[in-house]
């Protein structure tokens, strides 16, 4: 019974990273798994639980970085420098089903779009804590949210720049914001 149930959600994995959750049936899940519909159907009723087991099944297999790790490192630059440069990492290894599942958002279960769609608000909260200049909060809070998105990296990636490289020019980005853009402003 496990077994049958770990082949469903293994193809239904496979599925969502080679043609994305949009083009993927129950059908198709159903063939690569070799079992039939019903079978299917018994392990999991809607497209709803087998998502949820997916979603499981491949956190499990690709976890995501550690924001309280970061919140150990006292220096914030350092901190986000840290943390971008595994977020990149990150995203360089699940790049292909990242991108599927940004692309077929729409037919993803309203209930996981948060969590596809951007790492939890934590994540920037730790990422933008012990910065100097409370009038420029806003700024890096946005510019640091900015640097941990995936399209960012992948923008970055796609300009040849490696992920140590993107990852200090987005340090650099975040450290840039202060006196010298309150300069600019007159």
């Amino acid at each position: 019974m496990d077994r049958t149930r770990g082949r469903i959600t293994h193809a239904a994995v496979e599925l969502h990273g080679t043609i994305g959750p949009a083009a993927t049936t129950m059908s198709a899940i159903a063939e690569l798994a070799g079992v039939t519909r019903a079978t299917l159907y018994r392990h999991f009723p809607n497209e709803e639980a087998l998502f949820t087991a997916c979603s499981s099944d491949w956190l499990a297999a690709n976890p995501r970085p550690d924001a309280t790790a970061w919140a150990s490192i006292a220096d914030p630059a350092r901190r986000l420098g840290v943390a971008l440069g595994e977020l990149y990492a990150y995203y360089r290894s699940t790049e292909q089903m990242r991108t599927n599942l940004l692309r077929d958002i729409a037919a993803i279960p309203e209930s996981f779009r948060p969590g596809i769609a951007a790492f939890p608000a934590s994540t920037i909260q730790v990422l933008e804590a012990d910065w100097q200049g409370l009038s420029d909060a806003r700024l890096r809070r946005a510019a640091i949210g900015h640097a941990v998105g995936f399209e960012t990296w992948r923008s970055l990636a796609k300009e040849g720049l490696t992920d140590e490289e993107s990852a200090d020019l987005m340090v650099r980005f975040v450290t840039g914001i202060g006196p010298q853009l309150e300069a600019g402003k007159s």
